[in-house]
């Protein structure tokens, strides 16, 4: 999973970053009616303006540039995380102006784009346009979700703002007097988001009670009595080259900032939280749940849930599927990975039932390190392993570094067992594959390397940092990009370890086929919750059934799925999508297929819907025949 899974064309578009996957809230729903076509992107009713041929691709490059340039303004939380500099003084505004004024500017640049004549040109253009005009008008089509009244869930939001701190290099007494800024202005960042959550309220736009319940922990975190214990406080622990006396006085003023700023704020989110927002959470699971909203004239303000639930699968899937057909199709991989991992019990020689199976690996001692270091320390070393055997499937390899650290204590317990944090944009900050090492006990040896390929390399730092270093894209794909793309890639990765020989015994085998199962069962409980109103405790028990992942990561899981509905959908669908034009691909050029070109070739582009992949690949195919 990527921080960004993911990923960044959620901020560019959406826009609103998250700790290591990118938040929750997008911009607020309007009563524009979007376009229907939203898992094609279309934009409908939007027509061509006369445009004359010859600067169609000068008016696409203004506009490109224009909307990048608006976007690090409108987003300096984003232009922090890219490690852009201009924004690092000023937080999001997250004020309900700030989100209308943002939507009419994104009607704005969506009527810039319609207007501009694709035929004229050529094909790199185009494609920019398409996935262009395709991405505003799914972010238009969000607009009727009110899915930017919930911007906090146990995973990420405001109660853990802090952490932004951790993606800034501070070097100079700018930098912290940058910081110091935003520590000064975190009470109207507060006030604003405790208005949207308000709203949320208001129109029935809330997460289940079970899943908010973890909140309230995490908030009390942050209202420390002493300063210094709060993460704001971070960067000015150790303050190198800046002189003793500069240095005492940015201490001071940061613990006064805390003090009068961020700790009152954040008990004003306790409050409002214990006495107003969690008891109006939903008693049951899932988003069929939300109402419909009207405004006052009887226009359709918000969908109501189950027409909100189809604007996420085609989001996140950039398909057309209904939910009906990824659940069967949820239910088929499951199947077909079940009895694959009945035939690697019976060549260890295990005796008993595959449930029996899965207690052994979920409970045997010598599946597990003895301390959080030491899983720390194993991790480490079996991701060396890999980087000497990727010539054999690349040919084309990214410059920027990575590495392996652990996941800040303060959210580990809440969150899942890894995730991926992208490059800065100046590649002053490596790509980092955080793993989670509370409670060592429940963290499985033989799921670390499927794992590490998904979240390191050939996965997401390989696809993700080749994407940045690709020169031609403009900047809103080369920082952005398609969930079904980015993590089908991932998944599609941990299938490489067989070729790659990282899979040297048959428990490492099972291992991925556990997080192939994780990804299928994945399909079946995000739409058994939000389309089909399974419970919660009908969705862990599916999952345990199906997989060995321990009970405290099922748990987190499904708790992530309940809170980010059809984000889950695009994993497993992009990875049989690439498996797919892979076959094809092999099946059509036989010996002439080289696996190095195709690589290269998929990931060339950066990341793509898969309708567009999957044209981009046969077209590459009949060249090559």
């Amino acid at each position: 999973m990527s921080l960004t899974a993911t990923p960044l064309l959620v901020l560019l578009l959406a826009v609103s970053p998250q700790t290591g996957e990118l938040p929750q809230g997008s911009d607020p729903p309007s009563p524009v009616a979007p376009p229907e076509d939203f898992g094609a992107g279309s934009l409908e009713g939007l027509k061509p303006a006369e445009a004359a041929p010859a600067d169609a691709a000068a008016r696409l490059d203004a506009l490109l540039k224009d909307h990048w340039a608006w976007t690090l303004e409108n987003f300096p939380e984003l232009s922090t995380y890219l490690g852009m500099p201009g924004g690092n003084d000023r937080w999001n505004d997250d004020s309900p102006t700030a989100f209308a004024r943002r939507h009419a500017d994104r009607l704005a640049f969506a009527e810039r784009a319609a207007a501009i004549d694709a035929s004229t040109l050529d094909e790199n253009d185009a494609l920019n346009l398409t996935l262009f005009r395709r991405e505003l008008a799914v972010q238009i089509a969000e607009w009727n979700t009110g899915w930017h009244l919930l911007p906090v869930s146990a995973r990420e939001g405001i109660q853990d703002a802090g952490s932004l701190a951790d993606t800034i290099s501070f070097k100079t007494v700018k930098d912290y007097d940058d910081w110091l800024t935003r520590i000064d202005a975190f009470g109207e960042k507060m006030d604003a988001t405790l208005a949207l959550l308000g709203e949320g309220v208001e129109t029935g736009r809330l997460h289940p009670q079970v899943v908010m319940s973890r909140l309230p922990r995490q908030i009390r975190a942050q209202i420390v009595e002493d300063p210094a214990d709060s993460l704001f406080y971070k960067p000015f622990r150790d303050i190198p080259g800046v002189p003793a006396e500069d240095a005492e006085k940015l201490r001071a003023a940061a613990k006064i900032g805390i003090a009068q700023t961020v700790v009152p704020a954040y008990q004003r989110m306790l409050d409002f939280f214990e006495a107003v927002y969690l008891p109006a959470c939903y008693e049951h699971v899932g988003c069929w749940q939300w109402p419909e909203v009207r405004e006052e004239d009887g226009s359709v303000r918000f969908w109501a849930g189950p027409r909100c639930y189809e604007h996420f699968c085609g989001k996140f899937t950039t398909t057309d599927a209904t939910p009906e057909a990824i659940h069967a199709v949820g239910l088929a991989e499951v199947a077909r990975i079940r009895a694959e991992m009945e035939a690697i019990k019976e060549e260890v020689g295990f005796e008993g039932d595959l449930q029996a199976f899965f207690t052994h690996l979920r409970t045997d001692p010598q599946f597990f390190y003895g301390s959080a270091q030491e899983l720390l320390d194993g991790y480490r070393q079996l991701i060396r392993t890999v980087d000497p055997e990727l010539p054999k499937l690349f040919g084309t390899l990214p410059r920027t570094p990575y590495d392996v650290q652990a996941i800040p204590a303060h959210i580990a317990p809440d969150t899942t067992t890894a995730y991926y944090r992208e490059p800065s944009a100046d590649f002053t900050r490596p790509g980092t594959f955080f793993v989670n090492l509370y409670k060592p006990e429940s963290r499985p040896k033989w799921e670390m390397a499927a794992l590490s390929l998904h979240e390191a390399v050939p996965g997401h730092h390989l696809q993700i940092a080749r994407s940045i270093e690709l020169a031609d894209l403009p900047a809103f794909r080369k920082y952005g990009g398609y969930t079904a793309f980015i993590e089908g890639w991932a998944l599609y990765a941990e299938q490489m370890g067989e070729e790659l020989g990282v899979y040297d015994d048959p428990y490492a085998r099972f291992g991925q086929l556990t997080y192939e199962m994780w990804r299928a069962v994945r399909l079946v409980v995000d739409t058994g919750m939000h389309d089909q109103q399974w419970t919660r405790d009908e969705a862990i028990d599916f999952f345990l059934a199906n997989a060995p992942k321990t009970r405290l990561d099922v748990v987190n899981e499904v708790d992530r799925y309940i809170a980010w509905p059809g984000q889950a959908l695009a994993y497993k669908t992009g990875e049989l999508k690439i498996n797919e034009l892979r076959t094809y691909a092999e099946e059509e050029l036989g010996e002439d297929f080289d696996v190095k070109a195709f690589h290269d070739f998929v990931l060339g582009a950066g990341a793509v819907p898969l309708d567009v992949l999957e044209e981009r690949v046969k077209a590459w195919v009949a060249e090559q025949e």
